[in-house]
């Protein structure tokens, strides 16, 4: 007498793709964005470290006089000195930086199943960082502007140091330095415990804070250019990996978080 019929009642095997196409358990072919985000994500692995890089050379080429950029005066001297290799250097940062919100989210994805809370812990720090680094970044801008003005220099030193030492604003130098030293290594640990990526690669992305911090203490930016070329071949190799993940790229680190949390 009933007249609903149940589920495979008609001896045909439900549909999946019914209840699952809704759910994240799709696989990547069933919906094209799903290959559209691990095609970005990857890219811009690849891409993003490359723009840190031209502008970690930019300015250490702009700076192998011994210039530097420790005060307003001193930050106005080296723009008036090297305009274009500074544009340079702020274009890139400022294109990297937003790069590395994609390629991170990859990234994070790619090692989260063995290594879920070093890859959540540093990718979201190195994302928060670098956010803040736009913002950092940016500040370069106004001081290319009065470099190339006339007006008095010593008021525009004074505005650039009060503007870099705002109270209001300080708290981004404090998270970008977190994230792109205590974040990055932390990714690259994710990278070397997961076994996402061959060792070399993880190691490489762990450099990048070793030698900058050595390059301060060093006084020389070129320990920096260094530690920016193995982070851009390790994170390059990651995004070579995500591209060619096989499977659902939504639903394969959600499993591997369900086997191994940690």
């Amino acid at each position: 007498m009933a007249t609903s019929i149940s589920p495979g009642a008609t001896g045909n095997p439900p549909d999946p793709g019914q209840h699952a196409g809704t759910r994240a358990g799709t696989s990547g072919a069933r919906y094209p964005a799903d290959s559209l985000a691990k095609l970005v994500s990857g890219l811009a692995l690849i891409l993003a470290p490359l723009g840190l890089l031209v502008a970690n050379t930019s300015y250490a080429w702009a700076t192998r006089d011994g210039g530097s950029d420790d005060t307003g005066a001193n930050a106005l001297a080296l723009a008036g000195q090297h305009p274009g290799l500074l544009r340079l250097s702020l274009t890139a940062a400022l294109i990297g930086s937003l790069l590395l919100v994609p390629a991170l989210l990859g990234a994070m994805r790619l090692t989260g199943g063995r290594a879920a809370w070093l890859s959540l812990t540093g990718g979201s720090l190195m994302i928060a960082g670098y956010v803040c680094y736009l913002g950092v970044a940016a500040l370069s801008a106004p001081v290319l502007a009065m470099a190339g003005a006339d007006g008095p220099a010593g008021l525009f030193a004074r505005v650039i140091d009060d503007t870099q030492g705002d109270a209001s604003t300080m708290w981004m130098f404090v998270l970008f330095v977190a994230g792109n030293l205590i974040g990055t290594f932390l990714l690259g640990l994710a990278l070397l415990r997961s076994h996402a990526v061959a060792a070399w690669a993880a190691i490489a992305v762990m450099a990048w804070p070793v030698l900058h911090i050595t390059g301060l203490a060093a006084g020389t930016e070129w320990f920096e250019v260094a530690g920016a070329a193995l982070q851009a071949a390790g994170l390059a190799a990651a995004g070579v990996a995500v591209l060619r993940r096989q499977g659902g790229w939504a639903t394969a680190p959600q499993a591997g978080l369900a086997a191994e949390p940690g």
